[in-house]
């Protein structure tokens, strides 16, 4: 049988639901289910549970057209959308570049936590001078006190 090509879709619905094990792809619009299940299976070494295939329209857009004044109709192209869904523990490194950046910013954060924690600790620590501290007091002016 023919290889049919994958292009995964890259959103924030298609994030969510491979966290559960469902992966979105678009696929040419005369594939079916086994086709795209065994498609699957070759170009990422997992086993597939379920393909559900869906026929998206695609919608009527209008563009105002300056010389004439009046709009252009036109349509943006259909979309066939397969959802995979994976044996439990097989995944798929679509969103591997997602999740090392979510890891390296959560590791930025708490590396922001220790530091305040830090400096919170240090400013409640009691000074050595006991007021006689570099800062100035706090109704001072400009000139000094008068």
């Amino acid at each position: 049988m023919n290889m049919i090509s994958l292009k995964p879709r890259l959103s924030e619905k298609a994030y969510d639901q491979s966290q559960t094990g469902t992966y979105t792809f678009d696929v040419p619009s005369n594939a079916n289910k086994q086709s795209v299940a065994e498609a699957v299976a070759n170009q990422y070494d997992v086993t597939v549970e379920v393909v559900n295939i869906t026929n998206v329209k695609g919608k009527t857009k209008r563009t105002f057209v300056s010389r004439r004044g009046k709009f252009v109709r036109g349509q943006r192209t259909d979309i066939k959308k397969a959802f995979v869904r994976l044996k439990k523990g097989d995944s798929i490194p679509i969103f591997a570049a997602e999740e090392e950046a979510e890891a390296k910013q959560e590791k930025v954060q708490q590396k922001v936590e220790k530091a305040m924690a830090k400096q919170v600790e240090k400013e409640q620590k009691p000074s050595r001078r006991l007021g006689l501290g570099r800062r100035a007091p706090a109704r001072t002016s400009v000139r000094g006190d008068k």
